[in-house]
């Protein structure tokens, strides 16, 4: 079972850059988006349910703006979308979908780079998030969690982690959040189970600034975090960086049927 996790930044930019071409030639079982940007009057019908896929969506209510999907070559059997917490729901950033036994939710964790007051809400949503995990991992499902958690881990998870210390996605609040969820809660950061010391080969993000991606100054923020079992069968993980479809790249990782 292959499952891919990608923020676009803007699935219409995406899609012109390729993506979709890219898509049908992975022969993914489950694609979860973040930051699509768009509404569902403004997405095509390729955009919808790509050829051999499914599509579903949370939208956010602010055009232009964040908001999550799941292409899926199976049918969910149930979709939820939305946490049930309406400032959060308003901003589209969770969607789950269940097949069988197994979750999949493509998360979109808000970033907190644009000042003190999304910093605060980015605190308060981890914070209610945190209950939410610890309730999904005694769920009896299989899960895993894919997306953009906007929150480098560890020192070898981002190029310059010297300089952005005081920087939100590597302060240490949000580092020791991260560290709750794998060593408390017992979720597992299935990258890191597969390569525990890669460093300049894992990053998924690099800033638009300067010339970061060209020196490769990288950040891993891009996850799929999963219940312990469902983590056991992963076999192989790869960061795909031959074509560049947005600001990240997409993770992929094959899981054993």
């Amino acid at each position: 079972m292959r499952i891919i996790t990608l923020n676009l930044n803007g699935i219409r930019s995406a899609a012109n850059k390729g993506f979709y071409k890219w898509l049908q030639n992975m022969q993914a079982d489950v694609i979860c988006l973040q930051e699509i940007k768009a509404q569902a009057e403004n997405m095509t019908e390729e955009m919808h349910a790509p050829d051999g896929y499914y599509g579903n969506f949370h939208y956010a209510q602010k055009k232009g703006y964040s908001g999550v999907g799941i292409y899926s070559k199976q049918k969910p059997d149930v979709v939820n979308e939305g946490l049930g917490l309406e400032d959060i729901d308003v901003e589209g950033r969770y969607l789950e979908c269940r097949f069988g036994n197994l979750a999949v939710i493509s998360l979109y964790l808000p970033s907190g780079s644009s000042g003190e007051e999304r910093q605060a809400f980015k605190f308060d949503v981890m914070a209610r998030f945190m209950l939410h995990l610890e309730q999904l991992i005694k769920s009896g499902f299989e899960v895993v969690i894919c997306g953009d958690w906007n929150i480098a881990h560890q020192e070898i998870d981002l190029k310059n982690f010297k300089g952005n210390k005081k920087n939100s996605g590597f302060l240490p609040e949000e580092r020791a959040w991260m560290a709750d969820i794998l060593d408390r809660v017992g979720w597992v950061d299935v990258y890191r189970k597969l390569y525990p010391d890669t460093t300049d080969a894992s990053y998924t993000w690099w800033s638009n600034r300067g010339q970061a991606w060209a020196k490769n100054v990288g950040w891993r923020i891009d996850y799929q975090i999963a219940t312990p079992e469902f983590a056991k069968t992963a076999v192989e993980a790869s960061i795909y960086k031959d074509e560049r479809f947005s600001d990240h790249a997409p993770l992929i990782i094959d899981y054993k049927d």
